[in-house]
């Protein structure tokens, strides 16, 4: 998706495009996986009241969905590769389209972050390494398990599962998905170095481990239409224990593959303005970017000036995570310049239920506005 459709402009309240899509501002809810499904993966009516509390959103990007049984990460999260779990979805996607919102899904696969207690199933990876730390499966926390290393029929059989989960999305009313190459899973295994320790065609050179990634975006595409294809990426990330030790000719070698697709648009995970990095990235790249803000403070004034700096660099959207999960109200308070609500931390994952999911409250419209006093909340490294 070429650029042409954006205006330029550091309003992020503006009125935006994306493809075919008219949104109301330029600020788009980024995906955050809560644990809040059924065991089976499929959302619930409490997930359905979530997403539809923050419709005002301009584009959601629901939660990362697995497209298969092994791809699962932890307990309690949500997949989109049985037709139960399409019928879920399909009530999330009803209940947004219903306050006015417009939704993509993301797509992803734990690769070695997944566990046998959890899934029934060893995980796989581009090599068996695994991961560094422990994973929370349904009894608590247990040491990662040595993944087996994908033979390339796992690799076709995968690409083919993420272009039927794309197809499932969108027969759920998702206006199109979000391929997830960041953050330490699978996709992202194959671009990293010590994760990925292949000497065939998809390891080695930077322009071999990025093949993958492209393999399953092209099937993604082809299943659905690039128009409805994103990609997410986390180039410099070390969240679940990857390391690039080649950043600066990673992102540009994947660039290359994606570029010609015409896709929807690249979503950079905590994107820094003045970094080498992103500059290179926002050049290389000619359609829609989507940038996410490294966020130290969660107030109004942090999140207006976060959103206004990512405009200014060259993104055409800006994604937030956290301020939106305390806020279902967050465009509103923005344009009023109402504080935000802080973050309960102790309520983001594994818990489960209503709270710090659902309860979060908004603003009484006859009401006064509170004051504009600012409350402090830290992102942490897994959360957008």
């Amino acid at each position: 998706m070429t650029r042409t459709n954006m205006t330029r402009t550091k309003d992020f309240l503006a009125p935006a495009r994306l493809g075919r899509l008219g949104l109301p501002h330029h600020l788009v809810m980024a995906p955050l996986t809560r644990n809040r499904a059924e065991a089976d993966g499929t959302p619930g009516p409490l997930m359905v009241t979530h997403y539809a509390q923050r419709a005002t959103a301009g584009l959601l990007i629901g939660e990362a969905s697995t497209p298969n049984a092994v791809g699962q990460t932890y307990p309690n999260i949500t997949a989109i590769h049985t037709d139960r779990h399409e019928a879920g979805w399909r009530r999330v996607t009803e209940a947004v389209r219903a306050a006015g919102g417009h939704m993509f899904l993301q797509l992803q696969h734990g690769g070695r972050v997944s566990h046998p207690a959890t899934t029934g199933l060893t995980p796989v990876a581009p090599s068996p390494v695994p991961l560094p730390e422990t994973i929370f499966t349904p009894r608590g926390h247990r040491p990662a398990v040595v993944p087996r290393e994908m033979t390339r029929d796992d690799i076709r059989a995968t690409a083919a599962d993420f272009a039927a989960a794309a197809r499932r999305a969108v027969a759920a009313g998702f206006e199109g998905v979000e391929v997830h190459s960041a953050n330490g899973h699978l996709l992202h295994q194959f671009l990293a170095g010590n994760t990925n320790r292949r000497t065939d065609g998809y390891g080695g050179p930077a322009g071999r481990r990025v093949r993958f990634t492209a393999e399953v975006t092209e099937a993604v595409a082809d299943a659905i239409g690039a128009d409805r294809v994103g990609v997410r990426i986390s180039p410099g990330s070390t969240v679940n224990g990857v390391r690039e030790d080649d950043t600066e000719a990673l992102y540009p070698a994947l660039l290359a593959r994606l570029k010609d697709l015409d896709l929807a648009y690249l979503h950079l995970v905590h994107a820094d303005p003045d970094t080498p990095v992103y500059r290179r990235i926002r050049a290389d790249w000619p359609g829609v970017l989507i940038g996410n803000p490294v966020l130290t403070d969660l107030t109004t004034e942090a999140v207006t000036r976060a959103a206004r700096d990512m405009l200014a660099a060259g993104a055409d959207l800006v994604a937030l995570g956290r301020p939106f999960l305390a806020n279902p109200d967050l465009v509103r308070r923005l344009r009023l310049g109402a504080p935000l609500n802080p973050v309960r931390d102790r309520y983001l994952m594994y818990v489960g239920g209503a709270d710090g999911y659902t309860d979060y409250p908004a603003l009484d419209a006859q009401a006064p506005l509170p004051s504009r006093d600012s409350i402090v909340a830290t992102d942490g490294p897994r959360v957008a």
